[in-house]
């Protein structure tokens, strides 16, 4: 299972998507980067078990909490390139995308590829429609429109009402919570190669508890586990966080429109390359939305084009810096938990 998220069939004339989708063609900006994506599998599997190397040769020690984090971010590295595969961004067929997604997501970091996929592909759809878009359904104590929060009392009420406080904290738990609806999924029967998923996740999930537990005392290995969990959910929370919440609503004409609906409800955050690695290329989170197919490294070199092209169709185009787009999302959860309602 792949994502297929194209804009709608164009009616009575050419489109600005289609003109834009012209320029990006001519420009050989959705060509498959296949040796681009060769030495990128290769350095980060590498690294990842070079980590698993060295939690093996130290043994039972606390500086493992150490090789925990660096294994948390390794981690959601690995769950980037899952991304990429799940928009066929590396391979052309869909079966060798979802065969190598499946390694990435349910054998090496525990997420259900399937899951993820059906629930991304609507997010692509509609993003940020109240809805349509499962990225924006209340998730906890967080909610991203005031009427999901209308009627919270108690302590369901207080957290909702503080959850710009408490966003940071909650994405501790965020690998937690994939886990969980990986499982959930499976249980539920909703994912297709419903068996294959099961075996691959249940061979995660035995594998990493168990090697703790086999190296490191009982409490090391409890806490290797928090720490590596904690960083993983910390890290892919706040590099999904910038891209869409907090962009302003857009009307139902912009809504109809596949240009329109995917830069308007888009943010992208500068930064350079190292910004690029750290985020996945999640920071060029508009050309994504408009081109899901495109290979990662050619984001940036796309972006000179759209940018162009919504300056020339008078389209707002946002951008900002990482810590403002942090800002701007607490900003929005501080305004959306103000407007609730929620009873003390």
């Amino acid at each position: 299972m792949t994502s297929d998220v194209i804009a709608p069939p164009i009616r009575g004339g050419r489109s600005d998507y289609a003109e834009l989708s012209s320029r990006i063609r001519s420009a050989g900006l959705l060509e498959r980067r296949t040796a681009y994506y060769i030495a990128k599998f290769t350095l980060t599997w590498a690294a990842f078990g070079a980590a698993w190397t060295v939690f093996v040769l130290i043994g039972p020690s606390w500086w493992q909490l150490v090789t925990a984090a660096v294994l948390g971010v390794l981690s959601t590295q690995i769950a980037f390139l899952g991304h990429d595969l799940g928009h066929k961004q590396v391979t052309r067929t869909r079966r060798t995308s979802y065969l190598l997604g499946v390694l990435h997501g349910n054998f090496a970091v525990g997420l259900s590829m399937g899951w993820w996929l059906d629930k991304h592909n609507r997010h692509h759809a509609h993003p940020n429609h109240a809805d349509l878009d499962p990225d924006v359904a209340p998730a906890g104590p967080l909610i991203h429109f005031p009427e999901q929060g209308a009627g919270r009392r108690g302590l369901s009420g207080w957290a909702t009402r503080h959850q710009a406080i408490l966003f940071f904290p909650i994405t501790l738990l965020e690998g937690l919570n994939l886990h969980v609806a990986s499982v959930r999924a499976l249980r539920a029967g909703t994912v297709k190669a419903r068996r294959l998923e099961a075996a691959l996740l249940a061979v995660h999930l035995t594998a990493f508890v168990a090697a703790p537990f086999l190296v490191l005392t009982p409490w090391q290995a409890l806490a290797f586990i928090a720490i590596h969990q904690a960083v993983f959910g910390f890290y892919m929370g706040c590099s999904f966080a910038p891209n869409h919440k907090g962009m302003p609503p857009i009307t139902p004409a912009e809504e109809q429109d596949y240009l329109r609906r995917q830069v308007l409800t888009s943010r992208n955050v500068r930064g350079g390359r190292f910004v690029d690695l750290l985020l996945g290329g999640l920071n060029y989170q508009i050309e994504h939305h408009l081109f899901p197919s495109m290979p990662r490294p050619n984001l940036r070199r796309a972006q000179t084009l759209i940018v162009e092209f919504c300056t020339e169709r008078g389209i707002r185009y946002t951008q900002t810096g990482l810590l403002t787009s942090y800002r701007l999302v607490l900003g929005h959860l501080n305004a959306v938990a103000a407007g609730t309602g929620s009873s003390r």
